[in-house]
């Protein structure tokens, strides 16, 4: 029943159109209504070149913006690579200061630690030179010892110097009496060794650093080693 509506809809439609195009022919005559269905062709023409332009043109710009936003997308990303390569640049330059800074201390520190050296090495030589010259001070007055208070003196290993007393027990006069001396690192004399051993040489050694009189240190081991031999002989 529907379409038998619909199909009377349509007759209907036609009649109405064949009526307007009679009472058009009649109003306006053949020439006139072909010029119109020319220009409305020409129209329509004109009307879907244009519809065709900008369908392309909207492709076009439907292309555009998609290249656009990739190159957003593409420059955002470049952005966010460029920030890291900046943070990691700024943190390789952070690295290089801190490591320039831990040279020039290392460096200030080995400089120090050659200066150090240096002035350790100046007082050992002064102390190694004035060393010698009390050794050579001690040999010089060998002969004055020796014919004074019948000492002998050599000079053994490590730069110590051995004295070696006689004619002290009366019982045998040839017996030795020995001690040996030496300068310490400090510049300081040092009793090696005493035989026999004398329970003041502690008391001299100290003495004799504190008033650097070695003569009367020499006589004050012979005076103890004398009294010794006498207590050891009664």
């Amino acid at each position: 029943m529907a379409n038998t509506k619909t199909e009377d809809e349509i007759v209907l439609f036609e009649r109405e159109m064949k009526e307007f195009w009679t009472k058009l022919k009649s109003l306006y005559g053949t020439e006139q209504i072909s010029q119109t269905l020319a220009l409305r062709d020409s129209c329509k023409e004109s009307i879907k070149v244009l519809s065709e332009k900008w369908c392309k043109k909207l492709k076009e710009g439907d292309l555009m913006v998609d290249k656009i936003q990739e190159y957003s997308n593409e420059i955002l990303q470049q952005n966010q690579r460029i920030s890291e390569n900046q943070e990691h640049l700024t943190e390789i330059k952070s690295n290089l200061n801190q490591e320039k800074e831990q040279k020039k201390d290392l460096t200030d520190a080995i400089q120090e630690l050659k200066e150090e050296l240096m002035k350790k090495k100046e007082i050992i030589s002064s102390k190694n030179k004035a060393a010698k010259e009390r050794v050579e001070r001690l040999c010089k007055s060998k002969e004055l010892f020796e014919e004074r208070l019948g000492l002998e003196i050599r000079r053994i290993h490590n730069e110590q110097l051995q004295f070696i007393f006689r004619h002290i027990d009366h019982k045998d006069p040839d017996k030795p009496y020995v001690f040996t001396l030496s300068i310490n690192e400090q510049g300081d004399y040092e009793v090696t060794s005493c035989t026999p051993p004398l329970d003041c040489i502690a008391e001299f050694q100290l003495k004799v650093r504190e008033t650097n009189n070695f003569s009367a240190f020499v006589a004050n081991i012979r005076k103890a080693f004398t009294a010794l031999s006498y207590k050891q002989s009664t």
